[in-house]
């Protein structure tokens, strides 16, 4: 096979997104177990040889039609090695194995995905990040216009990125009609459906099968707590508020998260490590769910916060982790009170709030039915759908 062979056999098979080229392969050099590629700002890049041949490309090991990996690790040899390397005009890095198969890589690609210490560490820096809040929220909270969102790629973006970043947004100007919420939802994802059904109604009522379908005080909460995946966004979109009383109250359960770690780190690794079960039960269902009311993620950044003193079951932990527990749990709902936290607004008619149901902590002030109609609908999305829908839009 010559070398032009070489280069057809191996073109790869297109990536959804797009890799500009920051910086361009200037040298590769081969190691016993590795190529040292180096690059025009003169960091090098070590690539271990069994790692080049797993994310091969070539429509042999990826299937041009789903774009999904068709190759496995173990169909190779350990051992194996290239025969050949080398850059072509086009600057990708050219690989020959010696059992054949050839394999080419573009060079955004593979300085998106480098490895070594510096690359990594550029990786997590670009990484979003969390804006956290408090009390300051209530004069700066992000606002936006429903017509637009519904009509302009651009605002949704900017909407989606608002959410995920900060947690808790308010659309504008929302027609007060039933079919609103769906349409809304939807040019997002799909929605989630819960016991509660796929669209929900807030409103008080005397058969009540939740506290939040009560007039009075409800304190501050995740909803669904119970369930393995807490609902990642929540949408509430007023109908109608007519009523004395029943204000929206939020807190960034992140920020509160985060001044624990600070003010009382040891408390702060006991509502981290010790899991806690929630339970919800009615006269149809019966639902469980034991984790830790904070949750880290790979990086140990808060991921999520899990909290519904309502639902919540006795504390089942050994005798000596039993005081601990309690001084915690007692200082994060303390917290949870303190006005530096809180963010307390009306929501009226034609208003929706949209938040991380993950992260914002929601709650509501008691309310007198008898002064007027209040009717909140409800709906849930799981939050890997808004980062899905926010990559999309971005590429």
């Amino acid at each position: 096979m010559n070398a032009v062979d070489s280069v057809l056999d191996a073109a790869p098979v297109a990536d959804w997104r797009s890799y500009p080229i920051h910086v361009a392969l200037v040298g590769v050099q081969t190691a016993n177990d590795h190529l040292a590629v180096t690059w025009s700002d003169a960091r090098v890049s070590p690539f271990h040889h069994q790692w080049l041949r797993d994310n091969c490309s070539c429509s042999q090991c990826v299937y041009s039609v789903t774009r999904e990996q068709l190759f496995e690790i173990v169909d190779v040899p350990p051992e194996l090695h290239p025969q050949r390397t080398r850059i072509d005009e086009q600057g990708q890095l050219l690989i020959d194995w010696q059992d054949g198969h050839h394999s080419r890589f573009h060079p955004g690609w593979l300085r998106a995905h480098a490895y070594d210490d510096a690359s990594r560490a550029e990786r997590l820096a670009q990484r979003p990040q969390s804006r956290l809040w408090g009390a300051e929220m209530s004069a700066q909270l992000a606002q936006f216009d429903y017509p637009t969102v519904m009509t302009d790629d651009h605002t949704l973006l900017q909407w989606l990125l608002a959410v995920r970043d900060i947690g808790l947004t308010q659309l504008r100007e929302v027609p007060t009609t039933e079919d609103v919420l769906p349409a809304l939802a939807k040019r997002l994802s799909f929605i989630r459906e819960s016991n509660f059904g796929v669209l929900f109604d807030v409103q008080s009522k005397a058969d009540a099968d939740s506290n939040a379908y009560t007039s009075f005080n409800l304190p501050l909460h995740t909803d669904l707590p119970t369930r393995e995946l807490q609902p990642g966004l929540q949408f509430l979109h007023c109908l109608v508020n007519d009523a004395t009383g029943g204000e929206s109250v939020f807190v960034d359960g992140f920020a509160i998260a985060e001044a624990l770690r600070q003010e009382a780190p040891e408390l702060f690794r006991t509502l981290c490590e010790t899991p806690v079960e929630f339970r919800n039960r009615s006269r149809t269902s019966d639902y469980h769910c034991l984790a830790p009311i904070i949750a880290l993620d790979a990086y140990g950044m808060v991921s999520e916060i899990r909290m519904g003193n309502f639902l919540r079951s006795a504390f089942d932990v050994p005798v000596e982790q039993m005081a601990a527990l309690y001084s915690a749990y007692r200082r994060f709902i303390t917290m949870t009170r303190e006005p530096r936290f809180r963010v307390q607004r009306r929501l009226d008619a034609g208003q929706l709030w949209c938040f991380d149901n993950r992260r914002a902590l929601h709650a509501r002030t008691e309310f007198d039915p008898a002064s007027g109609a209040r009717h909140f609908k409800g709906c849930y999305i799981d939050r890997d759908e808004l980062l899905s829908r926010i990559r999309v839009l971005q590429r």
